[in-house]
């Protein structure tokens, strides 16, 4: 049986400059209580990362399954990656960070997305995204970081 389900989120979108949606994957844990435990990595929406688990319910007019608040954060983190130097694609670099012990989505050539697992140091990620945007390689913003990965 499958227990994927579609959830919408509105919200602003800094980077787009506009409220936007975006849709994602998620893990019915009790349907019943609404609660959900995302299972994708957040393009664009804010303050949210894989394995968190959500309160969410059919909404009539968004006629889906919509985001309403977070119930549990999973300690991930997710952090915005934009190439700037044209001689690197967001594939080389994505290996660079998968090597580290983080998973991504690209979106494009130029942007993609990167899960900061709980158990992962994130000092070391930062580092690499520091030095990397120091020679001009990348820029990065972190929409979600959690306490786990604050320092």
């Amino acid at each position: 049986m499958n227990n994927h389900v579609k959830i919408l989120f509105r919200f602003y979108s800094d980077i787009l400059e506009e409220e936007t949606v975006e849709t994602m994957w998620a893990i019915t844990i009790d349907e019943s209580k609404g609660l959900y435990k995302l299972d994708s990595i957040p393009f664009y929406a804010p303050l949210i990362a894989s394995d968190d688990i959500v309160f969410a319910e059919y909404d009539d007019i968004e006629l889906m399954l919509t985001y309403r608040n977070t119930v549990e954060y999973s300690g991930n983190s997710t952090v915005r990656v934009v190439i700037m130097d044209d001689a690197n694609e967001a594939n080389d670099i994505r290996k660079i960070f998968e090597t580290l012990g983080c998973v991504s989505e690209k979106v494009n050539k130029v942007y993609f997305v990167m899960e900061i697992p709980a158990d992962i140091d994130y000092k070391t990620i930062k580092n690499k995204l520091i030095e990397l945007e120091n020679k001009q390689v990348l820029e990065y913003s972190e929409p979600c970081l959690s306490n786990i990965h604050k320092y």
